[in-house]
């Protein structure tokens, strides 16, 4: 392993919970902190955020916030001509920019502290970085991570308007993103949508895997599971984890559990919470299927259900790299993903650790539920699978790219074991 000097770095992204990409920067953060570095997490956080997960060996940062109108204004002194497309809010993906409230501190943040290297995380954050950059005018170095396909999903929300709209590269990330020191994708797929979308370079991105798998997951996996779905003796449960959000689309999961049920016993169990709890439970009813769905809500420790489930299903339309598809593969789950962009083609590597179906086909989906739950593949392959998303891999990459060290080129999806395909 390569040794480095400590450094003093920096992981900045917005925060409302613990979602997928502040558990893998928080992942991060403590492998970098467990090598000797100093590391600041600067987080823009909603007033009702929970931090008690963030560990007393990180230095948690909360940028002040004013009003964002004060963020904007700050652009024009550095970037006259960007400020035109940051007033058209149409060119990024459908999220409020809450971040640029937090500009000014955040420029205040790297001129007192100047950290050699800040690594930001998702659009907005990215984008509020590369513009303190220029502000402050500090020598950091400056890394931004994209997090979801940019294309496919600017490419849903305009369709949902008018079809035929053809989608055109966003001009304040084709301006802005080429100040970064390096680009980051967490999959191949994000990165050939980033590439697309901001026409930038595809060389000038490179993929590192997110650090998803660690000794907690599958300390968390052994934990005991009241629940008597999950009993030996009871009918096999398929499970679906995530937001209740049309981009999972739990409603192909609901059709094609349906189908299953009609052949065969099964239950399902959806772990999540959101706004289409009411939906989802009508369409149950509607399919008749209601006394063999569960949905909990969310479930701070999902891995027992991964462990001892009978197959893990990600119906999503678009993700960028599943985390919860990875974890179920590290709890030892068979799974069956959609062959969304971008990131399950490359996490199971084709077909190799699990069958992928087009989306929103429920009966393709039903076909390979009820193949999975015939013959899964063995379960230490799938463990060993996981492994390859394990924070040991990822910590040096990013480590080596924020210190502005050799990083390699990016290496397709490895194959453990060559030839093996889901029959």
């Amino acid at each position: 392993m390569p040794t480095f000097r400590p450094a003093h770095l920096a992981l900045y992204t917005n925060f409302s919970a613990f979602g997928g990409t502040e558990r893998s920067l928080l992942n991060l953060a403590k492998a970098l902190a467990e090598r000797g570095h100093r590391v600041d997490l600067v987080l823009c956080r909603e007033a009702d955020a929970n931090l008690d997960q963030v560990p007393s060996t990180l230095d948690a940062v909360a940028p002040s916030s004013g009003p964002r109108r004060r963020g904007r204004l700050s652009v024009p002194g550095m970037d006259a001509t960007g400020l035109a497309p940051l007033l058209r809010p149409v060119v990024l993906p459908p999220r409020p920019n809450r971040t640029m409230a937090y500009l000014p501190d955040l420029v205040h943040y790297l001129r007192r502290e100047k950290p050699t290297a800040l690594l930001s995380a998702k659009t907005h954050p990215n984008l509020t970085a590369l513009w303190a950059k220029r502000l402050s005018g500090v020598s950091t170095r400056f890394v931004v991570s994209e997090r979801s396909h940019l294309s496919g999903d600017l490419l849903s929300r305009r369709q949902r308007k008018r079809r035929s709209r053809v989608v055109s590269p966003s001009p304040l990330l084709r301006r802005v993103y080429p100040w970064a020191d390096a680009i980051v994708a967490v999959s191949h797929g994000v990165a050939d949508g980033l590439a697309e979308f901001a026409d930038i370079p595809r060389e000038r991105i490179t993929t590192i895997y997110s650090p998803i798998v660690t000794p907690d997951l599958h300390a968390g996996a052994r934990a005991p599971l009241d629940h008597p779905w999950f009993r030996p003796d009871a009918p096999p449960v398929v499970l679906g984890v995530g937001r209740l959000a049309p981009q999972k689309d739990f409603p192909t999961l609901l059709r094609a559990f349906a189908r299953v049920r009609a052949q065969r016993p099964a239950r399902l169990v959806i772990l999540g919470e959101g706004k289409l709890r009411g939906e989802l439970e009508t369409l149950a009813a509607t399919l008749g299927i209601t006394a063999d769905t569960a949905m909990p809500g969310f479930v701070e420790n999902p891995y027992p259900y991964m462990a001892r489930a009978a197959v893990f299903v990600l119906s999503s339309v678009r993700e960028g790299l599943s985390r919860v598809l990875i974890e179920a593969l590290a709890c030892g789950c068979p799974v069956v993903s959609t062959d969304c962009p971008s990131g399950p083609a490359e996490i199971l590597d084709g077909e190799q650790y699990g069958r992928l179906v087009p989306t929103g086909d429920d009966a393709a989906l039903a076909r390979a539920l009820c193949a999975t739950l015939e013959k899964a593949p063995p379960r230490e392959r799938l463990i060993g699978r996981g492994r390859f998303f394990s924070v040991d891999r990822a910590v040096e990459r990013y480590e080596r790219l924020l210190l502005g060290t050799n990083v390699g080129p990016d290496s397709v999806v490895e194959s453990q074991v060559s030839g093996f395909k889901i029959p």
